[in-house]
C-alpha cells in the first residue's frame, strides 16, 4: 500500500474527541458504511478478495458532505486502528462524470469478475440518483451485483421540500429513490444510524449470492449520514462471504438422466450462468463424452470454445443457420444457466419439435422452472459434472453429431463473404467484426449491447475464451459500451478491452472518456458511424415503417421531414477534445493497421470507422416478435402484416 498522503492544509491529522463506550467507536453513518466496506470480502473455491474495491461517485448536496467527507477522510485520515478492529483498508474513489455510466462500469467490472467482486455508486439526490436507475435495472436483468448507494431527502424532515425533493401528498416518506424498488433485488432506506447494521449484512448476502443477486439500493437520507453513532467493533472487522456451489438434489438428478437418456437430438443451451460458474471446463467436459451439440446465448458465447466441432454458435432471433435448425429438431433442450429471454427462443418459435422437453440447469429455481422443465437447482459447474457422471458410457446417436458438425460447417461457408470486401464504397459492420476476431487474442474482452452489432456478433463472432465476447443484451442499453470498457479494464488489466460503440449509442454517452483519461486507463474504442441506426432502421423497413426517423439528417425543406443532408456531427474532433488519441479509417485493411497502432501504445485510442448503413449482414432463420400494424393506409404495412400474421403461426407455449 501506497504511503497515506499529507492532510490539506487547516486539517487535523489527529483523531476527533470520543466519548464513545468500551467496544464502539463513534463515527458518522457515512463513515462507518465506509470502513464496513473496506472489511467484506467474498470467496469461492477457495479463492478470496475484496467485495467492494472501490467506489464511483458524483458528489451534489445530497453527498458531498456525508459519504464525500467519508471518503475523503479514509483517503487522508481514517485513524488507528482500535481494538479488534483491523487497520482501515483503503477504500479507493474513482470520480465518474454522469450516474448512469459509472453503474454500467461497476456491472461490467463485476461481470469480468465473474460476480466475485462490484464496485460501490454514490450520487446526489434528485437527479443524480435517478439517473442510476437505469443502470440498476441492467443490474438486475443480467443478474449482475451493483452496490447502489443514492442520497435521500431529510430524514428529520426540518427543511422539507429541500431542493430536488419530490413531494407525494399521500405519503411523506415517498422519495424519487422509491423508483429503485422493482429494479433492485434488495431496497433500503436508512431513517436512523442504527438500521444500517442489518440491512449492510442483508446487502451483502445479496451481492454474494449468485441465485439472487442483481442490483443492491440503500438509500441515505443526507442528514442521517453526517449523524455520528456509537458502532460496535465487531462490525468491523474482516468478513468473508463464502458463495457456495449448490450441488444437484439426488431424486431431481436422477429424473434429469432419465429425461437425457431418452434423448435422440438433444442440444444443450450454455447461458451466462455457466460463465459466472467457472464451468467451461466443466462443458467442455460434458459435451466430448456425451457428443451433445452445444448452442449458445449472447451472455453465454465463450463458454464452450468457438473452434470446439460441436459448438454450434448462437440460438435464437440473430442466432446461426446451423444453431437453429437443430433446435428445430431438438427432442431435448438441455438449458445451462441461462434464462430463455425471447431473443434465445426466437418468440417461443425456436423449438418446434411438437416433443421438445427440457432440462434447465440453473442455481435459481425460476429460471429453472421454465417451459414446464424438469428442474435441476445447482450451480452449472456442480450440475454439468454430476451429469456426466450419470451418464457415463452414454452418447447421442452418431448421425446427430454428424449433422451438427455438417450444419456447422455449411454456416461458415454461408457467412464468410461477410467478411470479404464489397462492391461499395465503405465496408459493412461485418468486415471489421471479421478483422477484430482475427486479431483479438483470446483473453482479450469486446464490449457491445445495443443495435445491430449483437445480432451481426452473436452470428459471426467466434468466441475462444469464457471472458472474450461481452455481451450486454439483458437490458441492451444503448450507452453501455464506452464506460462497460473501463470498468472491464480495471477488472482485467492484462486484457485489450475493444468497445464496439455505433454512432448513435456514442452520442448518447460520450462522457466517460473523460473518466477514462483521468485515470489513465488503456482501452480501444471503436466507434462506427454511419449515420444513423442501423439497426432499428432495418427492423422499421422490414416491418413497413420505411426507416422513418432512424436516419441522422437535416430536415428537409422541401418534404418537411429529417431526410436531408447528413448532419455535419464530426465525432472523431468530439473524441480529440477528451485529450484521446483519434484514428479515421474507411476500409477493413486500414482498420486492421489502426488497430495494430492502437494495440501497440500505452494509451487509449479511439478509432473511427466510416461504415456502410445497409450492410450487408448475416442471413439467418430466427425470427423475432416484434407486432405490425394491424391495419393501415401504407401497402408497406399492409405487406408487413401479412408477413407478420404467417410468422407467428409457429409461436407456442412449451408444456
Amino acid at each position: 500500500m501506497s504511503e497515506t498522503p499529507s492532510a490539506p492544509a487547516g486539517t487535523s491529522s489527529a483523531p476527533a474527541a470520543s466519548s464513545a463506550p468500551a467496544g464502539t467507536i463513534r463515527l458518522t453513518v457515512a463513515q462507518a458504511l465506509v470502513r464496513f466496506l473496506a472489511a467484506q470480502h467474498s470467496e469461492r473455491d477457495g479463492v478470496r478478495q475484496r467485495l467492494i474495491p472501490g467506489v464511483f461517485g458524483i458528489f451534489g448536496h445530497g453527498n458531498v458532505a456525508g459519504l464525500g467527507q467519508a471518503l475523503l477522510q479514509n483517503a487522508i485520515d481514517p485513524g488507528p486502528a482500535e481494538a479488534a478492529v483491523p487497520a482501515e483498508a483503503a477504500m479507493p474513489y474513482y470520480q465518474a462524470r454522469n450516474e448512469q455510466n459509472m453503474v454500467h462500469t461497476a456491472v461490467a467490472y463485476a461481470r469480468t469478475r465473474d460476480r466475485l467482486q462490484t464496485l460501490a455508486c454514490t450520487a446526489s439526490i434528485g437527479p443524480g440518483s435517478t439517473n442510476m436507475v437505469t443502470g440498476a435495472a441492467l443490474a438486475t436483468i443480467d443478474r449482475i451485483p451493483v452496490l447502489i448507494l443514492p442520497s435521500d431527502v431529510f430524514a428529520n424532515r426540518a427543511v422539507d421540500p429541500v431542493l430536488q425533493q419530490l413531494e407525494d401528498e399521500r405519503a411523506l416518506d415517498v422519495s424519487v429513490n422509491d423508483a429503485f424498488r422493482p429494479v433492485s433485488r434488495f431496497f433500503d432506506r436508512i431513517w436512523r444510524p442504527e438500521q444500517l447494521i442489518p440491512s449492510l449484512l442483508a446487502a451483502m448476502r445479496v451481492l454474494t449470492d449468485p441465485a439472487e443477486t442483481g442490483a443492491v439500493t440503500i438509500c441515505l437520507p443526507q442528514d442521517v449520514q453526517a449523524e455520528a453513532h456509537d458502532w460496535p467493533l465487531a462490525l468491523f472487522a474482516e468478513r468473508t462471504w463464502h458463495v457456495g456451489r449448490p450441488v444437484p438434489e439426488p431424486a431431481a438428478l436422477d429424473r434429469a438422466l432419465e429425461v437425457i437418456r431418452g434423448a435422440q437430438r438433444p442440444v444443450v443451451i450454455a447461458g451466462g450462468g455457466a460463465i459466472y460458474s467457472g464451468a467451461s471446463d466443466a462443458l467442455t467436459a460434458f459435451t466430448d463424452a456425451t457428443g451433445i451439440p452445444v448452442l449458445d446465448t449472447q451472455a453465454g458465447k465463450g463458454a464452450l470454445h468457438g473452434d470446439h466441432p460441436l459448438s454450434l454458435g448462437g440460438v435464437g432471433a440473430t442466432g446461426t443457420d446451423a444453431a437453429n435448425t437443430l433446435a428445430a429438431e431438438a427432442d431435448v433442450v438441455i438449458g445451462v444457466g441461462t434464462r430463455y429471454t425471447d431473443f434465445t427462443t426466437a418468440s417461443h418459435t425456436a423449438f418446434r419439435n411438437p416433443d421438445v422437453r427440457f432440462v434447465n440447469l440453473n442455481v435459481k429455481a425460476f429460471d429453472a422452472a421454465k417451459h414446464a422443465a424438469t428442474m435441476l437447482v445447482a450451480d452449472a459447474r456442480e450440475g454439468l459434472d454430476a451429469l456426466r457422471a450419470g451418464l457415463e458410457g452414454w452418447q447421442v446417436p452418431a448421425q446427430h453429431g454428424e449433422r451438427a458438425r455438417g450444419l456447422r460447417a455449411a454456416w461458415r461457408e454461408l457467412v464468410a463473404p461477410c467478411f470479404a470486401p464489397h462492391d461499395q464504397e465503405l465496408p459493412a459492420q461485418t468486415e471489421i467484426f471479421g478483422a477484430l476476431n482475427e486479431l483479438m487474442r483470446d483473453d482479450d474482452i469486446l464490449i457491445n449491447a445495443a443495435g445491430s452489432m449483437p445480432g451481426d456478433l452473436q452470428a459471426l463472432w467466434i468466441a475462444r475464451s469464457p471472458r472474450q465476447y461481452h455481451l450486454e443484451y439483458g437490458f441492451s442499453c444503448m450507452g453501455y459500451e464506452l464506460p462497460a470498457s473501463l470498468g472491464a479494464k480495471m477488472a482485467a488489466p492484462d486484457a485489450e478491452v475493444v468497445a464496439i460503440i455505433g454512432d448513435g449509442t456514442f452520442q448518447m454517452a460520450p462522457q466517460e472518456i473523460a473518466t477514462i483519461v483521468a485515470e489513465r486507463v488503456k482501452v480501444i474504442l471503436v466507434i462506427l458511424q454511419n449515420h444513423g441506426w442501423s439497426s432499428i432502421g432495418s427492423l422499421s423497413e422490414s416491418h413497413g415503417s420505411q426507416r422513418f426517423g432512424t436516419r441522422y439528417r437535416m430536415r428537409s425543406e422541401e418534404s418537411g421531414l429529417l431526410d436531408g443532408d447528413t448532419l455535419p456531427f464530426d465525432i472523431p474532433a468530439n473524441i480529440r477534445s477528451y485529450g484521446l488519441e483519434v484514428q479515421e479509417v474507411s476500409d477493413a485493411e486500414s482498420f486492421r493497421k489502426a488497430y495494430r497502432r492502437a494495440a501497440a501504445s500505452t494509451e487509449a485510442t479511439a478509432i473511427v470507422v466510416n461504415t456502410n448503413l445497409y450492410g450487408p449482414n448475416p442471413p439467418g432463420i430466427g425470427w423475432w416478435d416484434v407486432p405490425v400494424s394491424a391495419v393501415s393506409r401504407l401497402e408497406s404495412t399492409q405487406a408487413a402484416r401479412a408477413r407478420y400474421e404467417a410468422e407467428i403461426a409457429p409461436q407456442r407455449h412449451y408444456l
